[in-house]
Formats: structure tokens, C-alpha cells, sequence
């Protein structure tokens, strides 16, 4: 067994501390879900997007799909982590769902599956940008905006497209952006 610190008592034997022990159960925990998640995905065009610990003792794991994400596949998703660590149940309250359409994109997949499409950018310097993903390549991804220039041979500022390229990291966020006509 692998401890990631101990201390010795008054004079007593070599301990884990508890605080030490629960936070390698935890990351036991999480790696051995994750793997099962991935086993599941294999078969399957959905993606992940994230696993996390909430307050208390509750899981998060949020998949997504290029066409959407159905209740019946988080479902079976959740079955198949339960019939493989049946001893997750007895410690946590497991959740499993989509990425969400109004959240922030948290993995590259997703910035893929929604070129073409309108998204909100919020920079680091928190200035938001609106316009329509229009490529990614690796961590970098392209946005086209309106924005008002000056036009040569015009009196006053002119509305063009303009492309613009982000660093994935550089960013707050990225999000897809929902428009009712």
C-alpha cells in the first residue's frame, strides 16, 4: 500500500494520516472511474467532458455527442459504472449527464463539434465577443465578428467580418450561443 504521508504519534507506530487516506481513496476513486468511463465511450460516438468531485460526497461525470446527448444513454452510462463499481454506491451519489447547451466549453471535442455555429468568448480582460466559430486547430480556434472599422474612401465607420484566433488557454471561456429569432 502507497501512502502519500504519514506521521508518528506519541510514540506509537507509523500512521496515514486521515486527511492523506480519504484523499487517496478519492483519487483511487476517480482513476478507476475514469477508466470505466472510457471503456464505455469506446463503443460509442460520445465524448467526455469532465468527472468531478462536488460537495459532499457527490460525482459528476458530463459526456457530450456532436448531435446531443440523450437521457437514456446517461442512464446506461450510469448502469454500466454502477455493475462495475458496485462499492461506488455505497460512498458517493453518482451523476451523469450532458456538458449542458449554456455552459462553457470545457474540452477541444466540443469546439469541434459546434464550428459553424454562434458562440460567446469572453477574453481574459473580460471584453465578450459574439460571432460564428469557424475553424480549430489544436489549442487555437477561429471567430468571425462584426465589428465597425474604418473603410477607405468611406466618411464613416463600416460594419465588416473580421476573423480573429484564440489561444484556448487565453480565453475565460467559450460558449455556445443561444439565439431566439
Amino acid at each position: 500500500m502507497l501512502t502519500f504521508a504519514s506521521f508518528r504519534g506519541m510514540g506509537g507506530p507509523t500512521r496515514e494520516a486521515p486527511h492523506l487516506r480519504l484523499l487517496k481513496k478519492n483519487m483511487l476513486e476517480l482513476k478507476a472511474l475514469r477508466e470505466i468511463v472510457d471503456e464505455w465511450l469506446q463503443e460509442t460516438d460520445y465524448f467526455l467532458v469532465d468527472i468531478r468531485e462536488e460537495e459532499g460526497d457527490h460525482l459528476v461525470v458530463e459526456i457530450d455527442h456532436q448531435d446531443g446527448v440523450w437521457i437514456d444513454d446517461c442512464a446506461d452510462l450510469s448502469r454500466y459504472i454502477q455493475d462495475r463499481l458496485p462499492e461506488l454506491a455505497d460512498e458517493w451519489e453518482l451523476e451523469v449527464g450532458s456538458a449542458g447547451i449554456g455552459q462553457p466549453f470545457k474540452v477541444e471535442q466540443q469546439y469541434i463539434n459546434n464550428i459553424g455555429k454562434p458562440v460567446e468568448v469572453m477574453t481574459l480582460d473580460g471584453k465578450k465577443l459574439k460571432g460564428t466559430l469557424t475553424a480549430v486547430d489544436g489549442r487555437r480556434f477561429s471567430l468571425l465578428v462584426k465589428e465597425k472599422q474604418q473603410v477607405e474612401g468611406r466618411k464613416r465607420p463600416q460594419t465588416v467580418e473580421v476573423e480573429k484566433t484564440f489561444d484556448m488557454d487565453g480565453i475565460k471561456y467559450t460558449k455556445y450561443l443561444i439565439i431566439f429569432k
